[in-house]
């Protein structure tokens, strides 16, 4: 078990992780951004900069897994399972909150 202090360094570096994954998948300013400031006028650098987010979050479970800390509580079910499968697809992208932000709620479709 890893001591107290590697845990809580990594439960911190997760939820940061997560936190400017979801800042990228919601096209919200990164500490990336700042690092390619000229590159945000074009279109494919909202991918790119959600490439990064994901393959930070994963070496960041990849760590976390190896000092055997418990990462899965950080996260939904269905979030945990598109970590685990490692693969970023539209899947992921659509739904990784849960449901597709771009679906109309129930409500505005039925007014």
């Amino acid at each position: 078990m890893a001591s107290k202090q590697v845990h809580d360094y990594m439960v911190s570096r997760l939820t940061d992780a997560k936190t400017t994954f979801e800042r990228a998948l919601d096209c919200k300013h990164t500490g990336f951004d700042d690092l390619y400031p000229y590159m945000t006028e074009h279109p494919q650098f909202f991918w790119y900069k959600r490439y990064v987010a994901w393959a930070e979050l994963l070496t960041i479970v990849n760590v976390s897994e190896g000092l055997n800390i418990e990462w899965k509580s950080l996260f939904t079910p269905k979030q945990s399972d598109y970590i685990t499968l490692k693969v970023m697809s539209a899947s992921v992208l659509d739904y990784w909150y849960g449901v597709n932000k771009t679906e109309p709620s129930v409500q505005e479709q039925n007014p």
